[in-house]
Formats: structure tokens, C-alpha cells, sequence
């Protein structure tokens, strides 16, 4: 059975040319697709016999809500979605005063280890197809009855390790025919995957690349982020700087504030050095605590910002959501997974 929805509006015109329809059918199909119907059924202006026909070659897939806490203290929604064969992945709806953001998973679970990160324990289940992705926008939509205008893809998952299926999530939430949710309006963060990096500058997008550094040097990262044992961060700002030279669109740097680990005044300096003329934005973000990791949140936020930019760098603090709600990637599947055996682990 294929995919339908993870296909894009010139590979629909061809299933449905094969299948003796005209062109117009595909544009038909592709917007009650995005509209988040859940069987063919539902097509009401797609003829019977096609709607049977289409049944029995293609799958549509759509999520059901698992899950779905919704903070007190900022209205941040997260939801859990269990998906068609069970496994269960997380989105955070986030309410800012220039629009609702989405924060989307890429994949189930994840293999790069990071010490901080919730998504990781367990490891890496399997990649989320594009249509999947999408689901998760559209549903999360569906669901709160609001517009979204921007999309992060910082949930579970490590999406450069998904390459395939988010460019072409990329491309169908990009679709005018579709959600049209602009490239500029789109972050995709990454632990650093270099030779990925080089192939996503290589299609040009205008999207956000947002890269989780938080460390400026080799063995603090490596000691908590083991994809450096294998990039080291030399490697990784060589990438990043090609990609703003390919692509004209400068780099975000996240960095997580962990106490005693990475947050020191000489640390400090060092990735100012790092990000020295780069013209790169440096994003702190106040650890949220993951009962599995001993380690725990800076207290030294403020002063770690002071002194970036009193070196000359641009500096926000990542707005804490969500702190009433298993904020932290991957708690609120992990807690699922312990409560429920349909969850894979």
C-alpha cells in the first residue's frame, strides 16, 4: 500500500493519470489531503468508484491524540499522538505574540545520545515518513482550531538523520496547493551532522538551520553530545559557514545551560572567539531537568549573556513553555511508554 499523503502534487497527477483521471483530479485529492481527512471516504467530490480504487492501493495516514496536557501557566499544548502502528511521538504547540508555532518530531526515538535530552533514552525505533511529519501540523491545527505560521523541527528526533522524508515534508508543507507555510517561517534543528549540512545547502532553502552546539570546545561536547566524538566542533563551524556561503542564510547556535558543565566565564569566551565575525545568533536555553540525567539547570543564564554580548555577540534566552507539562523532549513519550506495551521501545 503506498503512502498517499507523503506524495507530492506531481507524483498524485501520476498515480491518478495511471489510474485514467484527469489532471485535475490530483489537485482534488492533494487538498482534501491537507485538509487532514482521514479516509477516502470523506472525498466528497472525488467519484465512488475512484475513492474505492484509491483504497486499495494507498494508506492515508493520521494520528490519534494519545495525550494532550496544556500548561496553566502559558497555554503551551503537547501533545502526544499515537500513530497507525502504534508508536507514539510528541508536538508542542507554543503561543508567541507574532503567531503559533509548531515544534514537530522527525522521528521516533533517536540514536545521537545527547546527554540532556529525554528523546534519546531508548534509542532511535524508526524515521517518520514525510506524511507522518505533516500529521503532526496538520492535526495539531485540527485539534487547537488555530493557524499555525511557524515550524521548528526540534521534537524527537534528529532530523538531518532523516534527510529523505523531511526535504519532502519540507516540500508538501511548502505547497501552495497545500498548508503554503513559508520556507522563512520553517527551523530545522541539528546536533551537527556535517556532510548533511552540506547537502541540505546544496537545495538552497531559506529556512532557519538552527545547530545544537552547547559547548565551544571538543571535550566538554563530546562529553555530553557524542556525535562530536566523530565531528568535532572545528569540522562543524567549517560546515556551518559553507552553509551561510551556499545559502546567504546565517546560522542559529543553540546552547543548552547546564550547571557546571558548560557554563563558566571562560567558556563563554571561548565561543565568542568560536562565533567571532560570523554575524550568528546565540540562543541560551535554560535546561529543563530530565529525572534520568544528573545534570541539572545553570543558574548562571544571565551572566553567561551579559558577557557573550559584551563580546560583541547577539544573545537571546529561549522563553521557558511548557515547565507544568513534561516540557522536556521525549518525557511525556517515555512516560507513555512505561504505562502502555503498544508502545515500541
Amino acid at each position: 500500500m503506498r503512502d498517499i499523503k507523503s506524495m507530492t502534487l506531481e507524483e498524485l497527477g501520476e498515480l491518478l493519470k495511471d489510474l485514467g483521471q484527469p489532471a485535475f483530479r490530483a489537485r482534488q485529492v492533494f487538498s482534501w489531503l491537507h485538509r487532514g481527512v482521514t479516509s477516502f471516504e470523506e472525498m466528497s467530490d472525488i467519484p465512488k468508484d475512484l475513492r474505492a480504487r484509491l483504497a486499495e492501493r494507498c494508506v492515508i495516514s493520521f494520528p490519534t491524540v494519545e495525550r494532550k496536557q496544556v500548561s496553566r501557566e502559558d497555554g503551551t499544548v503537547k501533545y502526544l499522538w499515537r500513530l497507525l502502528d502504534g508508536n507514539c511521538v510528541e508536538t508542542v504547540l507554543m503561543r508567541y505574540h507574532h503567531g503559533n508555532t509548531v515544534c514537530v518530531s522527525s522521528q521516533v526515538g533517536c540514536r545521537m545520545g545527547c546527554a540532556f535530552c529525554a528523546s534519546t533514552l531508548g534509542g532511535k525505533v524508526r524515521d517518520l515518513t514525510a506524511g507522518e511529519i505533516l500529521d503532526q501540523v496538520l492535526f495539531t491545527q485540527l485539534d487547537s482550531g488555530e493557524k499555525l505560521s511557524n515550524i521548528v523541527m526540534m521534537g524527537i528526533g534528529e532530523p538531518l538523520d532523516n534527510f529523505d522524508n523531511v526535504l519532502r515534508f519540507l516540500e508538501l508543507v511548502n505547497c501552495p496547493e497545500g498548508l503554503n507555510i513559508g520556507m522563512r517561517h520553517i527551523s530545522l534543528s541539528t546536533c551537527g551532522l556535517t556532510e548533511k549540512i552540506d547537502k541540505l545547502a546544496g537545495y538552497g532553502l531559506q529556512l532557519t538551520l538552527s545547530v545544537s552546539l552547547h559547548a565551544p570546545d571538543d571535550a566538554t561536547r563530546s562529553s555530553i553530545m557524542p556525535v562530536n566524538k566523530s565531528v568535532g566542533v572545528d569540522k562543524l563551524m567549517a560546515a556551518c559557514r559553507r552553509y551561510f556561503d551556499r545559502t546567504g542564510r546565517r546560522v542559529s547556535f543553540e546552547y543548552a545551560m547546564i550547571d557546571g558543565v558548560n557554563d563558566s566565564d571562560a567558556q563563554a569566551d571561548r565561543l565568542a572567539a568560536l562565533l567571532a565575525g560570523t554575524g550568528s545568533h546565540v540562543n541560551l536555553i535554560p535546561l529543563n531537568h530530565v529525572s534520568e540525567s544528573p545534570l541539572k539547570p545553570s543558574r548562571r543564564v544571565r551572566q553567561f549573556q551579559r558577557r557573550l554580548e559584551g563580546r560583541g555577540l547577539t544573545v537571546t534566552v529561549r522563553r521557558k513553555l511548557g515547565g507544568d507539562i513534561d516540557a522536556s523532549c521525549g518525557q511525556l513519550r517515555r512516560k507513555a511508554a512505561a504505562e502502555d506495551p503498544r508502545e515500541r521501545k
